[in-house]
């Protein structure tokens, strides 16, 4: 029977359900593959809307919570719930996946119903991991989301290297998992449960916090990911297919954050005042020195991971300003990362499904002949510095404001990656929409079609409401960052 508060749950299966749709669908069906999964998708994204629409901004606590009896003898049981953070990343994925699947719409052929069962499955672990209140539960999703991304990028990445960077991200991101699955196991010795609101009342002492921060943050930081676990994100967005690209910007690299918000946060807040100083040393450090690196790439794909590295380290100054102001403004952050880095990575799809080539050198004066695709390029790279009206501005202005108030000089240092940003972003857009056409190098040129028109629509939309119209997020966010902040305080 249908009611509100089943509402989580259905959302949280329809992907599994297409998945099964799907995989009883003939292969050959290609066209019934793909508006399968599209419509599955969209319903998806509806529903998870209808959660926003019914949820109670005025509560602190967790809501449509459902609890299910998995080992009741060891006292483990599979808990479901979202609050004001979790529920923007639970729409923020339902909105990518059917974007995902129009950008493969034509330039997927080879195994295209084990590509969408991929990434319908994906969505599925996804939003688990948004909304599981169970430590050892989120570590298994949290995993496990590792195994569809890994054949994305092996089967129908687009280079030689495709299965070196399959390995290299799946190792990366499994091994700093290690020492969080030991820690989980001493949590639940300690204190008999996994469960999310049982932990929330217990209190480590300082050693053990420091202990297990460590642990929790080698996990997530290869996630984010943060100087110097950083080198499989560039491999492994170079190789993987535009879809592949659009989900690890605009979702994955988000898994660290959340990571951070939901448990090391709350769990270890002692351990994590003290090392403040070192997230914020490396996080500059990865802001700079990424920022620089993309000045120097020559692949397009490659200087847009690098970005991606950049902002998400800002996003982690504005986490561990540990005010209201900085992590609302990182949760936006975030947020607005997955609709700008996710289109910068589509618009790429684009010229390269044309012309079979990232190289930089190969565009020039796309103006003359794109000016659809190259207005479009324009407004995202404007979104990527951080112009006012655009999402990236107030999450980069709310993290300022919020790191200014515990040290100004981490402010300063964090907004060279803002100049730098405007360097590597208009210098980028300048090679490509400006000069002469490379006529000895790419001879025909198409504009945008209807298809790829409608699958940057909704990033359009999304960046300029954040932008110019935050509160009705920040509405929903408020009360439970003061829940989060009250916990780490008192």
């Amino acid at each position: 029977m249908f009611t509100i508060q089943n509402l989580l749950i259905i959302t949280l299966l329809l992907p599994l359900l297409g998945s099964i749709f799907l995989s009883i669908t003939p292969s050959s069906e290609h066209s019934l593959i793909r508006s399968t999964s599209l419509n599955f998708s969209c319903i998806t994204f509806i529903f998870s809307l209808f959660l926003w629409f019914f949820f109670n901004k005025s509560l602190g606590s967790f809501q449509f919570v459902t609890k299910f009896f998995w080992i009741p003898n060891l006292n483990l049981n599979i808990v479901f719930g979202i609050d004001g953070i979790s529920i923007f990343f639970i729409i923020l994925t339902t909105l990518l996946i059917p974007l995902c699947f129009l950008t493969s719409w034509t330039s997927i052929n080879k195994n295209l119903k084990e590509f969408f069962l991929a990434f319908l499955i994906m969505e599925f672990f996804l939003i688990i991991v948004f909304c599981v209140l169970d430590l050892l539960l989120f570590y298994i999703f949290f995993e496990s989301v590792l195994i569809p991304m890994f054949l994305i990028i092996g089967i129908w990445g687009s280079r030689e290297r495709k299965i070196r960077a399959a390995y290299f991200f799946f190792l990366y991101t499994l091994l700093g998992s290690l020492l969080m699955l030991l820690s989980i196991l001493y949590i639940y010795y300690q204190v008999g449960t996994t469960d999310y609101e049982i932990l929330l009342t217990f209190s480590f002492s300082n050693k053990e916090q420091f202990l297990l921060w460590l642990s929790f943050f080698v996990s997530f930081a290869a996630k984010i990911p943060m100087v110097p676990v950083h080198l499989w994100l560039p491999e492994a967005h170079v190789e993987a297919p535009t879809a592949g690209s659009v989900i690890l910007a605009g979702i994955l690299l988000k898994l660290g954050t959340y990571g951070f918000i939901r448990f090391s946060f709350p769990l270890f807040p002692q351990a994590c005042f003290y090392f403040a100083p070192f997230v914020y040393s490396i996080s500059i450090i990865g802001i700079i020195y990424t920022s620089f690196t993309a000045i120097r790439q020559t692949d397009f794909k490659r200087i847009i991971a690098y970005t991606s590295v950049a902002h998400m380290n800002l996003v982690m100054v504005g986490l561990f300003s540990f005010n209201v102001i900085g992590i609302e403004g990182a949760i936006l952050q975030s947020l607005s990362h997955g609709f700008v880095a996710s289109a910068l990575f589509l618009i790429i799809g684009v010229v390269y499904e044309r012309h079979h080539t990232r190289m930089v050198k190969y565009y020039g004066g796309l103006v003359h002949l794109m000016p659809i695709y190259i207005i479009i390029f324009l407004f995202f790279t404007m979104a990527n510095i951080g112009l006012p009206g655009t999402s990236s501005f107030v999450g980069e202005f709310l993290i300022m404001v919020g790191s200014f108030k515990v040290n100004t000089v981490v402010t300063f240092l964090s907004a060279t990656g803002m100049i730098l940003g405007g360097c590597y972003s208009l210098w980028l857009f300048n090679r490509i929409a400006y000069g002469n056409l490379k006529t000895q190098y790419i001879q025909k040129y198409l504009d945008l079609n209807k298809r790829e028109f409608f699958t940057f629509l909704p990033l359009i939309l999304g960046t300029l409401v954040l932008g110019v119209y935050p509160e009705i997020f920040l509405n929903s966010i408020h009360i439970s960052v003061n829940m989060l902040i009250e916990i780490m305080y008192f």
